[in-house]
Parts: structure tokens; sequence; C-alpha cells
């Protein structure tokens, strides 16, 4: 980190003193030092100031911070811990370096970072001085490094070009020979790889592997956003030719190893836009007190063999990605949105999931196994919905059982522990050339509820059949090794901030008795309130994050004991890994490889998260292209966010964010209060909270760095 000289004329306190050592030492930990050196390099000039500096040198000699390399010279002791963990990088260009252990984040200047890159798996040995609130450490290996591409904006110059990265992925340049470019083009977006960075050199060298095209270009930008968060945005042709290789017959022999559903009511229900269709539901009445409900689920497994080429690119990319313009599908087309996709009035090969059901929606009976099915229609949730509301149109009587099943479904859910999140979902429409020309919010109704508790019905009861060993020999010790979808308790201190913050709006949760029904009574309080978002926003950041694991403990936000996801194998792997576990034990095959499984679920959680990221930062670069339009232009918002560098301001209408830097709060010397969420006026005592309504107009809309600038509308 830089050493900030004093300014001139000025004496210092020990303490001050001893913090600008600290730094010095820390930013230049293989280098030695004298008293004079260091009194210069941090700017001091008065006399005594300097002398201080020889005694707190010598204070730390006897502490064992520092050693004494020769006589008058002194170099920083490291010790001989030393920690392994993944680089969270920041803007700045220094790190946080999260360790495996889950010990407390140890803070890495740039200078000490030794060419470690955001994501990156890096040894570092801990300093024996640090004046931050956690220690402080220098890397000394690069494990494992998380990326081998970087996605960037080209600068061409007459002899040399540059490769301009985000910050916080590469807080280098990458320096690009002309010859090569790769046919690209100043102001253009491309991606590089490293080809070498010598340790003497500022920065790494690479060359173009692919042009993506002209920056502010629809396609450009949405290829660049996936290539930033490593994932792919084509399909190699030799896995498309796989695709269109398979024989999408289907045999009577096949059709024979199968529960026949084709003559058995059946639809499928989706957004209106949707092409993969994952599930189907049918409904059949056996008498007056008993339904049987189906589940009906793509059987991919049956087209993707394991080990194949085409299973190999589906574990790679682990999930569909969601975009707000496109999906970029984990399966190649034909096999997403035809071979395997459930389409009206077409035989299709499923893995299902059937329930006897009574009036109250108790279950009598279950069984799962492999189906071949024919859906009867395809409905859109805005067609189902129309039809739950009016009771007319085809199937009304399914829908409106199926509908009925459901809600008491749900209420039993959230009775046994589940919270209801219903976050707004933000949606745009879209012209062809992918400018956004309003922003709307999708709401979940009926039918999407409708849906929704089936699936997690066939989840919860495959999980179960496993975990609870009702298809294997009950003198096994333990259940076989199955992939769960798990979700951890919340962590108590967050959990506690998050009480105290509530109370500033009147609202209050209890700790000690039902939490879930505590925090469900909760979100139903601020439903159309102002705070609403932010609330919920705090709620959810302060639950783990559910992930995919095979050591089971439980679903805590779903109230579930047993839960997995075996409903979408077009768009997550899991699920098809889930398919293939359930057909080996229902054949009474040998329990899978543990530690293999848990690999495969670790690199699907990742993936996850990383689609999840690449989602967000495509609603946010056309929430910023959308307000473009609307610059000088002034809206009323909520502070949805509080730091040291500024305020972010949500806007009520549109549900875009942006910042009101810090700086630009001139009329008065504001500070940071962490633990209030707010910012203080030094003076006058002013006060911006977290949740706050508050009028602002927009300064600029940055598409590069998908970033909105407010200023302060003063009433």
């Amino acid at each position: 980190m830089p050493i900030k000289k004093v300014k001139k004329n000025r004496g210092f306190k020990k303490n001050e003193i001893i913090n600008m050592v600290h730094d010095l030492f820390n930013s230049n930990p293989k280098k030695t030092f004298n008293y004079k050196q260091i009194a210069g390099m941090i700017g001091l000039k008065k006399l005594s100031d300097r002398q201080m500096v020889q005694v707190i040198l010598y204070d730390l000699l006897e502490a064992g911070t520092l050693t004494e390399a020769i006589k008058g010279r002194f170099k920083l002791v490291q010790l001989q811990a030393s920690v392994t963990g993944v680089v969270d990088m920041t803007a700045s260009g220094a790190a946080y370096i999260i360790p495996d252990d889950g010990s407390e984040d140890i803070f890495v200047a740039q200078a000490n970072l030794n060419q470690a890159l955001d994501g990156d798996k890096v040894k570092v040995s801990l300093f024996a001085i640090s004046r931050r609130h956690q220690p402080q450490g220098e890397v000394t290996e690069i494990i494992k490094r998380k990326r081998e591409l970087f996605v960037g904006k080209l600068e061409v110059s007459r002899n040399f070009a540059f490769l301009v990265t985000d910050r916080k992925i590469l807080y280098q340049d990458i320096f690009i020979p002309l010859e090569k470019l790769n046919g690209g083009k100043d102001g253009q977006k491309a991606i590089a790889k490293i080809t070498d960075w010598p340790s003497n050199t500022k920065n790494p060298y690479g060359e173009i592997v692919d042009v993506l095209g002209d920056t502010g270009n629809n396609d450009t930008e949405m290829h660049a956003i996936l290539a930033e968060f490593n994932l792919p945005y084509i399909y190699p042709e030799n896995i498309i030719q796989k695709a269109e290789e398979i024989d999408a017959s289907i045999s009577q022999s096949e059709i024979s190893k199968r529960q026949d559903f084709r003559e058995i009511t059946t639809f499928t229900i989706d957004p209106a836009d949707a092409k993969d269709f994952d599930d189907a539901l049918s409904i059949k009445k056996i008498d007056e007190d008993t339904w049987e409900v189906g589940v009906h689920i793509a059987d991919v497994t049956h087209y993707v063999k394991p080990n194949s080429p085409l299973d190999e690119e589906a574990f790679n990319r682990a999930t569909s990605v969601y975009l707000v313009d496109r999906v970029v599908p984990m399966l190649p087309e034909r096999l997403s949105n035809n071979i395997c996709s459930l389409r009206a009035n077409e035989d299709k090969l499923c893995f299902s999931a059937t329930f006897l059901l009574d009036a109250n929606a108790i279950i009598k009976d279950s069984w799962i196994g492999r189906t071949i099915i024919n859906s009867n229609k395809r409905f859109s949730y805005e067609e189902a919905q129309s039809i739950i509301e009016t009771g007319k149109g085809d199937y009304a009587d399914e829908l409106l059982q199926l509908n009925a099943f459901a809600k008491k479904l749900r209420d039993k859910r959230f009775s046994q522990g589940a919270i209801s999140f219903e976050r707004v979902e933000i949606k745009f429409n879209i012209d062809e050339n992918g400018k956004p020309l309003s922003v709307f919010f999708k709401e979940s109704k009926e039918s999407n509820h409708l849906v929704e508790e089936f699936m997690l019905l066939a989840n919860k009861r495959v999980a179960e059949i496993i975990g609870k060993k009702e298809i294997q020999s009950s003198k096994q010790a333990k259940a076989k090794t199955f992939v769960y979808r798990i979700h951890d308790v919340p962590n108590a201190d967050k959990f506690d901030t998050f009480s105290r913050f509530i109370k500033k709006f009147g609202h209050e949760i209890s700790q000690t008795a039902n939490i879930n029904k505590s925090l469900n009574q909760l979100l139903n309080e601020v439903q159309g309130k102002p705070e609403q978002n932010i609330i919920e926003t705090l709620a959810i950041r302060t639950m783990a994050k559910a992930v995919y694991s095979t050591h089971n403990i439980g679903h805590y936000g779903l109230g579930f004991e047993y839960y997995t996801h075996f409903t979408s194998p077009i768009r997550r792997y899991p699920d098809m890994m889930v398919h293939r576990l359930l057909d080996i034990y229902m054949n009474n095959g040998k329990s899978a490889d543990a530690n293999k499984y848990e690999d495969m679920c670790e690199h699907c959680s990742d993936m996850e998260q990383q689609a999840a990221e690449a989602e967000r930062a495509s609603i946010k670069y056309k929430q910023v292209e959308f307000m473009k339009d609307h610059l000088g232009e002034e809206f009323e918002g909520v502070i949805s966010g509080v730091t040291e560098w500024g305020i972010y301001v949500e806007i009520n209408e549109n549900k875009c964010e942006g910042l009101i830097p810090i700086r630009d709060l001139d009329d008065d010397f504001y500070y940071f209060d962490e633990e209030n969420y707010c910012i203080i006026g030094k003076r006058e005592k002013k006060k911006f909270q977290l949740g706050d309504p508050i009028k602002i107009l927009i300064a600029n809309a940055n598409l590069e760095k998908k970033q909105l600038d407010f200023t302060l509308v003063k009433t």
C-alpha cells in the first residue's frame, strides 16, 4: 500500500508514527531500512519525530516483529505460519484472502500479491505486525489460477496495445504486441490470455484469443459479461454436431420398460417465452377421495451418457445462464429445446414422481420411476392464471384441483417452518437491437405457486427415499451417497445485526421463539411499504447460501429435512447427477464415490454462483442503459446501501440503483457509522440512514462500469 507523507512542521504522536512504520514494512516485507530512510519515506522532518522512529524500531526489534539484518538496518519478521485461501480483490488493487479454514480474512497490499489475481487459490505468509483489525500477509505461492482468459477493451496505439480489464479482476492492463491482436481494433471488446508475466514487470504480456465486437453492441456486451464471469458464450461445433447425431426416435422396447402416461391428462406451465420445458404435471381421479398427481421430468440422461463429450460439456457449464435478453443453455438447443423438451402433442421420455393425494393433499402413496408421456397442452403462467381466476378454459377442472392441492401443500409447508421469500423480479421490454424500452416487475401468482409446490414435493420425496434408506437394505449403517440441496441456519451475528436494524423501522423479530415464523410475519408486515425491498434484501443476506453437497444438513429456508434438485435436468447438472444415482440405486447398485460426488457438487455450486452474478450484471447493464435516456431527471428513491465512499439509492419506480459519492455532499463533513447503517454530518448531525426516502437526480450513466451516478436533490 502507498505510504502517505506527512505535512511539514507538524508533530506526531507516537502511535501515529508506529502506524506509518507498520505500513512501510508491511508494504516492503523483503527490504531493509535504517531509521533515516524510514523517516524520509514517510516524510518526517522534525528532529523529535525522527528520533522517535529510532525508539520505535528498537521496540519492534525487542518485540520480535523486526529483525536487525545488519547493525542499524531493520527488516520485517515473517511468521512461520502460512495460510491457504482464495483471493478477494478490491477495486484499489489490494485484496483480502479468505482462508480455507474459516479463520479471519487476511489483508494483502497490492505490492505483496505477487501476481495473484481475484479468485486464485494461494498460500499466504503472515506478518508479525499489523495495525489493522485483521492480520496482514504476503502471497508466497499461487496454488491454482481461477481463470486463464480475461475480457476487456482494446486500446491500440501505433507500436503496441493494451487490454484494459475490470480492476477487480486484474489490476494491471495486459500488454498486447501488435502481432498478437488477432484482428482486434481500438475500442473493441476482446478476450486475451496471459502468455508471460516476468517478475520484474508491471504488466503481464498476452495475446487476443477472440474479438467480441464493437463496444456498445448488445451481443458484444452480453458476451463480455459472460466472459467476465468465466462463463462460455458459444457452443463448440463438435458438441453441436454430437447433439445432431442423437437418435430422437423412441423404440417399442424402450416404451415397454416404462410406465405409460400418454392417456392421462398432462400439461406444462412455463413462462410465455420459454422453449425448454423441463417439467409437466398430470392428474387423474382415482375415486371420490383420491387423486393421482404426476410430476414428470425430462429424461435427459437417457440421451446424454456419462463421460460422453456432451456430458463433459454439460458438467463444465453446470447450469444454463439466464441473462436479460437470452438464455445460454447448458445443453445444445437440439436437446434443450427439442428432443428433451416436453412439448405438447409429442411422445416424451421422463423420470417421474407420482403421488396419491386425498382431498386434504395428504400423501397416501408415492412412486418414482421412468415413464413416457404426451402433454395435452402447453400453458403460459398467464394463461393458467386466467383459468384459475375465472374458472373457465381448457382443462379448468384439472387446473383448479391442482391449485387447491398446491394451496394446502403451501400452507402446510409454512406451518412447518418454511420461510416466505417473494423477491421482486426485474424484467425489461427490449427492442430488436437489445435496447431496453421500459422496466417492469414480475410478480409470482397462484399459477407460479402451483408449479412450485409440486416441484418441491417431488424434490423432497426423491431426497427422502435415499436419505431415509427406503430403497436399500436396512442393515446398511448409513444412506448411500447422494446429491442434496442444503441450506444452513442463519449466522447468529448477522441475524442480531439485522434484528437491531429493523427496529429503526418499527419492526421486531424474535430470536428466542420460532425464528422462521417471526421472519415470515415480518416479511408479511413490510409488503407494500417503502422499506420492503431493503428489509427483504437484508433478510436474505443474513441467510447462508444454498449449495449442493453429499453431506445432508437439511434445507433451513424450506423447512425440509431432506431436499434435492430432481426437476430441472435440462438446465441444471446436479439434477442429471440425481437422475443417474436414482437409476443406479433403484437397480440395487452400490453407493457412489462420496469424494468424487462432493467435488462435483462444489463445482456445480460455484458455477451456479457465477451464473447468478452474470445475470445480475446483465440486469445492471440494462438498467444503466435504460437510465442513459433520463439524464438530468429527478426520481424518488430509497437509500439501499451506505458505505464510507457514499450512499446507494434505489429508484422506487424501476429499482435502478446508483451512487451519491460522499465527496459530493458538500454542506458538511460526513462520516460513515457502520454499526447504524448511516452517514452523519459532523457539524449539523444530518443523517442519511439505510431505508430513508430520498430524492435524486440522474447525473451520469457509465455503461463501461455498469454504474449510475446520482446527485442529491436538496429539499
